[in-house]
């Protein structure tokens, strides 16, 4: 369903495609900074079992870990994925805080989701050292998380565009921790001056954004949205 969330059609997080090799990622990404990469994977067998239909009928009474859409996250409700998708995944509240919004964005059962996830095709380059974990997520346009920070990883998104905000480690943003990004968008985004604006780009179907090691990020669901993130811890 396309949201009310407006798409800033600049990109400034570079891209690369196939070609891409894994001495070249290594070089040139892992480390330094981000990167969206298409055509890496085929993901559209994982698409197909994603539908609102098919994810009702497979997980529809499975409890699921809401968190709050805040930075720290720490609020936890489990409901049913039925009730979840039925009555609670609808558009962001302007006037709601973060910490007053509960978003499926990962705590999943590995157990319950794993013939899901089966499925899934992540993206083929790895950091030395590091072992993947899923993260899956479904949420209300005008939904995302504030800015934070953690390990390395990567995000697709399967249905809908998601927009990303993106700091390297060095550069705190100026955000609430409570506040939605939503409303971070609306009030502080425009504020910034051209030097203090993040890197940023929306994502859509089949495009995976990398992001390296404590860079600063937040997201925003343009669209109701279903992705995947592959955390490399």
């Amino acid at each position: 369903l396309a949201g009310t969330v407006p798409e800033e059609p600049r990109c400034t997080v570079e891209r690369a495609d196939a070609s891409l090799t894994y001495s070249l990622f290594l070089q040139r990404f892992a480390f330094s900074r981000p990167v969206i990469l298409s055509g890496v994977t085929d993901n559209s067998a994982f698409r197909a079992l994603c539908t609102r239909e098919k994810l009702l009928a497979a997980f529809g009474p499975f409890l699921v870990r809401l968190s709050t859409a805040n930075t720290y996250s720490y609020r936890k409700v489990d409901v049913p994925f039925q009730e979840y998708v039925e009555h609670l995944l609808k558009p962001q509240d302007p006037a709601r805080l973060g910490s007053d919004t509960l978003y499926f964005f990962g705590d999943n059962n590995f157990t319950e989701w794993g013939p899901l996830f089966q499925h899934y095709v992540p993206p083929p380059f790895r950091i030395p050292g590091t072992s993947p974990a899923y993260s899956f997520g479904i949420a209300g346009s005008g939904s995302g998380v504030p800015f934070h920070w953690h390990g390395p990883g990567y995000s697709e998104v399967i249905f809908g565009r998601k927009r990303w905000f993106l700091y390297p480690p060095d550069k705190t943003p100026h955000f609430h921790p409570n506040e939605t990004t939503l409303a971070w968008l609306q009030h502080t985004y425009p504020t910034l001056p051209p030097a203090q604006r993040p890197l940023e780009c929306t994502l859509r179907p089949g495009e995976v954004l990398y992001f390296p090691d404590r860079w600063w990020h937040a997201t925003l669901n343009l669209d109701t949205s279903v992705f995947i993130s592959t955390f490399l811890g």
